[in-house]
């Protein structure tokens, strides 16, 4: 993934985990492998996410407005 450092994805992961928001899950290897996914809560906030990125990029500079997708 591009423009995040892993120590930073990392974190925000974690963050998001302790929030409710994404579950982890590793799966032993070789080679290990760690599945982040969206818990119903997660899911919930699409919508609102959705509204926040149009909003922006209606609102916000084009330089100031990086969104995924």
């Amino acid at each position: 993934m591009g423009g995040i450092s892993d120590s930073a994805l990392s974190d925000r992961l974690t963050e998001l985990s302790r929030a409710g928001l994404v579950t982890r899950t590793v799966h032993e290897g070789p080679p290990v492998a760690v599945v982040h996914e969206l818990t119903g809560s997660g899911h919930a906030l699409a919508p609102a996410l959705r509204e926040l990125t149009t909003w922006a990029r209606d609102n916000l500079p084009e330089q100031g407005c990086r969104t995924a997708g």
